[in-house]
């Protein structure tokens, strides 16, 4: 009875290794636009946290510590007005004390429409806001990107006092 079950064991766990080395690994290559708005009647981010005891001149050591919640819209192209296709929702924080911007991210990238709906992805790295093209890790994902690993690479495409608008073109492994 014993080599019975230990035979039955092996070949369990033979077909769940032979499933699991069977699963097709995709790449998917997806561009939208994310609108990061933090004045006016609707913020999308929120400031929750920062310095009050900040005496220097350096406006980059000054928001140093600030953390922002967001939940920011993303279309399809730059307009606000394009096709909604998500939501990043998620975290930021002033990660630098001198000479460059930077943030930390975690952010999810929800898919609302499309051929994604339903679909998430995580980033969580750094990102140097002021460099013209910033690289960050895709860490997860849901759905059809369950298993996600990947890059996406940020543009800022248009950005006033009050708005931002960053351009994403992501690529993405998954099962």
């Amino acid at each position: 009875m014993a080599l019975a079950s230990k035979l039955l064991v092996f070949v369990a766990f033979s077909l769940a290794v032979h499933n699991t080395v069977a699963l097709k690994q995709k790449a998917t290559r997806i561009q939208f636009y994310m609108h990061d708005i933090v004045g006016g009647p609707q913020p999308t981010a929120v400031r929750v946290a920062g310095r009050s005891n900040f005496t220097g001149q350096d406006s980059i050591a000054a928001m140093f510590g600030s953390i922002s919640v967001m939940d920011n819209p993303l279309t399809a192209t730059p307009s606000m007005n394009s096709t909604l296709v998500g939501r990043a929702q998620g975290i930021y924080a002033m990660s630098s004390q001198e000479k460059e911007l930077s943030l930390l991210m975690t952010l999810t990238y929800a898919f609302t429409t499309g051929p994604y709906s339903g679909s998430t992805f995580s980033v969580v790295g750094r990102n140097p806001v002021m460099k013209e093209v910033r690289e960050m890790p895709v860490v997860g994902g849901t759905g059809k990107f369950r298993l996600a690993r990947g890059y996406c690479l940020a543009r800022t495409y248009s950005m006033t006092q009050m708005e931002a608008v960053i351009g994403y073109n992501v690529t993405l492994l998954h099962y």
